[in-house]
């Protein structure tokens, strides 16, 4: 049974708490939890209930990307997946999903996601489905087509590609997608294993302009890679 680490990014969030128990409370066994802290100032006390289940690394603030990367150097399974510290994992999230990965022999995967309020109620589903490469390709020229947190990615995809770029404080989870797609076709597992947080602190709403521009910054980036493999997969198919 291979090992997931799951790694939670943490800076300055209320819902910490809820996120590593809902790491904790994964019905798949072999798996470590590594919380990094980016150099938080408020809510740390509420990750200490855990310190004896979970590997906890305290760090300057980087952003996302650097305490990814950090918690990538520090792990020790087969398998990432990231959890957003105001988000939560279904109980079942990693089992499934690994199960489905080992069966089709995917080195990466996504799912749809619950989209949730600040008191954790459920809104809606968001499914974000394309129907072949070709689809999800022609996603990625106009926007992030993948949730982060519905991800699980082989580690030795790292190796090749290399990890999250720290330059980017707020885009880079799309600029990561795209490099994967550029090497790796990405799998959908057409089931909801994440709760998604929507409130009134979170990154999207509270740095939208810089959030715009980094993704004006990672379309103009990838925009030639990605068009050209359209055309390629587009010959091939006929």
């Amino acid at each position: 049974m291979e090992k997931v680490s799951i790694i939670i990014p943490f800076y300055n969030c209320q819902y910490i708490d809820k996120a590593i128990e809902s790491a904790l409370s994964q019905t798949y066994q072999n798996k470590e939890i590594i919380v990094i802290d980016d150099g938080s100032s408020k809510y740390i006390d509420k990750i200490n209930p855990y310190l004896k289940s979970i590997k906890f690394i305290q760090k300057r603030n980087g952003g996302t990307a650097s305490a990814l990367n950090t918690g990538i150097q520090h792990a020790t399974g087969e398998y990432f997946t990231w959890l957003s510290s105001d988000d939560l994992y279904k109980p079942e999230k990693i089992s499934r999903q690994i199960q489905f990965m080992r069966d089709i022999g995917a080195n990466v995967s996504y799912s749809p996601y619950i989209l949730v309020n600040s008191q954790g109620e459920q809104l809606q589903q968001i499914d974000k489905y394309y129907q072949n490469k070709i689809k999800l390709l022609k996603a990625a020229l106009r926007f992030c087509p993948v949730n982060g947190c519905t991800v699980m990615i082989k580690m030795n995809v790292f190796c090749q590609i290399g990890l999250f770029d720290e330059t980017l404080r707020y885009a880079n989870d799309y600029d990561m997608w795209c490099r994967i797609l550029l090497n790796y076709d990405i799998y959908y597992l057409d089931e909801a294993l994440v709760f998604y947080r929507k409130h009134e602190e979170m990154g999207t709403i509270k740095h939208k302009k810089e959030i715009i521009s980094e993704t004006k910054q990672v379309k103009n980036r990838y925009n030639k890679q990605l068009r050209k493999y359209i055309s390629k997969l587009k010959k091939q198919s006929h």
